[in-house]
């Protein structure tokens, strides 16, 4: 069985700390969690014109979080709340996820990565939890990410129940945004207790899930079966 090869989508910073030129990011947890399992995470360049030869050569997609929202023009008429907007990297990850998305290759979006895909496909997002409704949840922790701090529920009939084989699992948290409603053919698997959606995937492809916790962090068992399915689909 060949080691699969994981496109994992970066983070992009104009400038400033690392450099005063444009420069790329990732936390070090989104590859070697992959590696842990027998992957090969491979970071994407944030140029379309490679994303026909991508899907062709890669085993599996990942998209994952940052310090940055979606422009809200993309699926709202008003911005309310979003902050730190990444066009380009929003532009790249959407064209990516829309070629993955015609082929069986597995899917991941975590946190950000679940919101964009959401959006992709037709779905919205509520801009600022603490805004938008009311919750006594901070889905920004105030304890350290490696940590968990809310419970969330997984729905019986989901793939993300088949996977980690529970009904209730604890997760980190690290987001201000939520998905609203569901782009064409997602579904919610997985909500907290405020009814914020912790988790979605998609009815017609075999393995596309967003996950709005990090489980690259690998805290739980949960996180672990996530991160493993996905490898064995790829």
């Amino acid at each position: 069985m060949k080691n699969p090869i994981i496109g994992i989508t970066l983070d992009y910073e104009v400038s400033g700390g690392y450099s005063k030129f444009p420069w790329y990011a990732i936390r070090e947890n989104y590859l070697s969690c992959l590696h842990k399992f027998g992957a090969i995470p491979f970071p994407l360049f944030h140029q379309n014109s490679l994303n026909d030869y991508l899907i062709k050569t890669l085993d599996g997609l990942v998209i994952t979080g940052g310090n940055f929202d979606i422009n809200p023009s993309l699926y709202s008429k008003t911005s309310d709340g979003s902050r730190n907007l990444k066009n380009q990297r929003t532009n790249f990850e959407i064209n990516i996820f829309k070629k993955f998305i015609q082929t069986s290759k597995p899917i991941l979006g975590i946190c950000g990565g679940e919101q964009l895909m959401n959006v992709a496909a037709g779905g919205d997002l509520i801009q600022d939890i603490n805004t938008s409704i009311e919750t006594s949840i901070e889905h920004e922790q105030s304890n350290p990410r490696n940590e968990v701090s809310h419970e969330v529920e997984i729905k019986n009939n989901s793939k993300l129940f088949q996977i980690i084989k529970k009904n209730k699992i604890k997760v980190n948290s690290a987001h201000h945004q939520s998905v609203k409603n569901t782009g064409e053919n997602f579904t919610v698997s997985a909500f907290a207790s405020d009814k914020v959606i912790e988790a979605i995937e998609h009815t017609q492809h075999p393995w596309c899930l967003g996950i709005q916790w990090h489980p690259e962090f690998l805290i739980t068992d949960a996180d672990i079966a996530i991160v493993k399915d996905f490898i064995k689909h790829a």
